[in-house]
């Protein structure tokens, strides 16, 4: 297989010994769709950690067939603030506030076997209409179910707490588990987990793999729905977010779910139910 990205070997060379034209391996479809390649050049570099610049992701965006100019990678990279190998620049909904109370993280170890144990949520960041929007979503980790979920504007802590006000109104879990940003960590916030007597755990600050699930769950959102349907419009992103979560719950069959539904493992249905 021929490889673009071969720094020994020429890709003129590559084409001469395998026998195949050299235009026919640079036709590839050349992007244009500015919130798709924003959406693209944002999955990867937080896939990188914040480390990559304009070079690696160019490379890794050719790597997955699209041709996008270094340039213009380059400066939509400067207009979405992110720069490579400099952490402090990344597009971070971790915001944390120095004087709440951070709690300890409670899930090591625990086994997790039944509905509504343990509840977990997280923020994602959409690039639509030259803004970022905000999506949260709160999720049963031991079914994969979208108890309650928003878009937002803005990381203002109030929609936040709504949102969880919401997931609370037909059932309530054992453990609720976050990151330390401040929508989580605000007063508002916690008294209400405290009110209900849910035990409230937080990942280790910089440990995104304490909250994998909701990060997998971003990923099928991005992939599934907004690469999928380019949304232009923040009404557009409503729609189509709210139409994959309803997929997503009701249709989408999951692997580690032995190939049920979110909604059957949460509510413990059977197919034919």
């Amino acid at each position: 297989m021929l490889d673009p990205l071969d720094e020994e070997v020429s890709v003129r060379h590559q084409a001469r010994l395998l026998g195949v034209c050299r235009s026919k391996i640079y036709y590839k479809p050349i992007i244009s769709d500015d919130n798709f390649i924003a959406n693209e050049i944002l999955e990867i570099y937080g896939n990188s950690d914040c480390r990559y610049g304009y070079r690696k992701i160019h490379a890794s965006l050719l790597v997955k067939g699209l041709i996008i100019n270094k340039k213009k990678i380059q400066r939509m990279m400067k207009n979405l603030g992110l720069q490579g190998l400099y952490p402090k620049k990344k597009i971070n909904t971790t915001i944390k506030n120095e004087l709440h109370k951070i709690y300890p993280y409670l899930l090591k170890n625990v086994n997790i076997t039944r509905s509504n144990q343990v509840w977990c949520s997280d923020i994602t960041y959409i690039w639509v209409e030259n803004k970022f929007m905000y999506f949260i979503a709160i999720i049963d980790l031991h079914s994969r179910y979208i108890v309650s979920y928003g878009l937002s504007y803005s990381l203002e802590a109030d929609f936040y707490v709504e949102i969880l006000k919401n997931s609370l109104v037909t059932a309530r879990p054992e453990i609720f588990n976050t990151d330390q940003g401040s929508q989580f960590t605000s007063n508002g916030f916690i008294n209400i987990l405290i009110a209900n007597k849910i035990a409230i755990s937080m990942d280790h600050q910089g440990r995104c793999f304490d909250n994998i699930h909701v990060e997998r769950l971003w990923r099928t959102v991005k992939q599934e729905a907004v690469y999928y349907y380019k949304p232009e419009t923040v009404a557009e992103l409503e729609k189509v977010l709210n139409e994959f979560v309803i997929w997503y719950n009701n249709e989408r069959i999951h692997q580690a779910l032995l190939y049920k539904t979110p909604r059957e493992v949460y509510y413990g249905m059977k197919k034919s139910d």
